[in-house]
């Protein structure tokens, strides 16, 4: 199966992340019309937003139909966990537009904790030793937590938006925490709760891409989740991230390679779950061995921010080998330059914030004056890209409209030199209330 030399592509979301693989796909000489639902004020520019939310599948399939898209692109793990591929494949109408993406099945890598967990063991995948408790074993629970030693950390089973994780320092406060849990306070995602152990180490994310035989490891990318400078306060869905990782050396993703990604992706397959997309991979760096934190079921966010910018080969011809098996046939390349990214987010966030401010300096012509390109004869050798996570135009204005608004990235030959980059563009940007992290990448040094 190969796809057509030029096709129109449906990219689901709205986020940072989407517009990271829009920016890639639009670049793509491949690439006919690019449609982006519902999209924000910054894919506007790779494309057209489509005012279609991405689990409306009854109002995609008829859009898919009418526009002759020949290939979606699903950006978030709602649509993947609700089963759209499923829908796609069991549609007479649609069952010949190819979408990247798991199907349902292989969507419980994201949308079960426990289900992950369980498929780790299965397969021998290294992990922390865990177990899963329901609300009627809050006893259980706690005397397992008492087995553990602090700080401890659980988990709720289902997706909660990026804030299911709790790592709490007191073995009082992870029995409160589990009692909250298990009562509701992540809704039916945390019906049941997972309580692991805590692996002490540094985190980075793997990304593969895979056809459900053949993969590609994609760059590595490392991320900060906690609002608070030097990894404090509570978890958002990401302040930050930077690529490559300088731990993550030949050696190290030798390992991960052997004992983690061939393992997941044969494991699926000998379970008869096909799975055509990317898998995120969250490690621990345990003294220089990975042990698998949790799988996500679609590109991370914001580290795509910092991953696509480095991929230098075809995205549309990256997605066609997923959709079409033929992933040993792509050739993968990747810029050496480092690449991070700095998140911009509401005042107030991760809890209540407001919406609606206008946001000023993204322009072309203000990023330039900022951060005018690195060059090399005619070839710009770095380049800053303000990519749009919660915004929306209104009366051709952009104004606020999320909690992480922007994502700031940067190209640059070192880290330092890229960060200096996103930090000298924030600078020149601004929306009321706007906050971000000052210490993206230091611990790596």
């Amino acid at each position: 199966m190969k796809l057509a030399e030029k096709i129109n592509i449906l990219l689901l979301g709205g986020g940072g992340r989407e517009h990271a693989i829009a920016r890639s796909l639009a670049a793509s000489p491949r690439c006919g019309k690019l449609y982006i639902a519902p999209g924000n004020a910054g894919t506007a520019s790779c494309g057209t937003n489509v005012e279609m939310e991405a689990t409306n599948f009854g109002a995609i399939k008829q859009f898919a139909l009418n526009h002759g898209v020949g290939l979606v692109v699903v950006g978030p793990e709602e649509p993947l966990t609700k089963g759209i591929v499923d829908f796609f494949e069991s549609d007479p109408e649609l069952k010949f537009v190819p979408v990247a993406g798991p199907g349902e099945a292989g969507a419980k890598l994201e949308g079960s904790k426990d289900f992950a967990k369980g498929f780790m063991m299965r397969h021998s995948i290294p992990t922390a030793a865990y177990r899963t408790f329901t609300k009627d074993e809050v006893e259980a629970g706690e005397a397992f937590l008492e087995t553990l030693r602090p700080p401890y950390v659980l988990k709720a089973d289902g997706l909660a938006a990026g804030k299911g994780v709790i790592i709490a320092p007191t073995l009082d406060e992870a029995k409160a925490e589990l009692a909250e849990m298990l009562g509701g306070k992540f809704g039916a995602a945390g019906s049941r709760v997972v309580i692991e152990e805590y692996l002490n180490g540094i985190e980075c994310s793997v990304f593969v891409a895979t056809d459900g035989t053949n993969y590609r490891i994609l760059p590595v990318a490392k991320d900060y989740k906690r609002i608070g400078e030097g990894d404090t306060g509570p978890n958002t869905g990401g302040m930050g991230a930077v690529s490559p990782v300088p731990f993550a050396n030949d050696e190290f993703m030798r390992r991960v390679e052997e004992h983690i990604v061939k393992p997941t992706v044969s494991g699926l397959a000998a379970e008869g779950i096909v799975y055509r997309g990317f898998i995120f991979i969250g490690l621990m760096n345990v003294n220089g061995r990975p042990r698998v934190i949790e799988y996500n079921v679609r590109m991370g966010d914001p580290e795509t921010e910092v991953v696509f910018p480095r991929i230098t080969s075809d995205a549309v011809g990256l997605f066609e080998g997923i959709v079409c098996g033929t992933l040993d046939k792509y050739t993968l390349t990747v810029t050496p330059l480092c690449a991070t990214t700095v998140v911009c987010v509401s005042g107030g966030y991760p809890g209540d914030y407001r919406k609606g401010f206008p946001v000023t300096g993204t322009t072309t012509s203000a990023l330039r004056a900022a951060t005018p390109p690195l060059q090399e004869g005619n070839c710009p050798r770095a380049e800053t890209i303000v990519f749009h996570a919660g915004t929306k135009c209104v009366r051709k204005e952009v104004v606020t409209s999320g909690g992480r608004v922007l994502a700031v990235t940067s190209l640059g030959e070192t880290m330092d030199e890229a960060l200096a980059r996103s930090y000298a563009t924030i600078s020149s940007i601004s929306f009321e209330g706007m906050a971000f992290r000052r210490d993206i990448g230091q611990d790596l040094k």
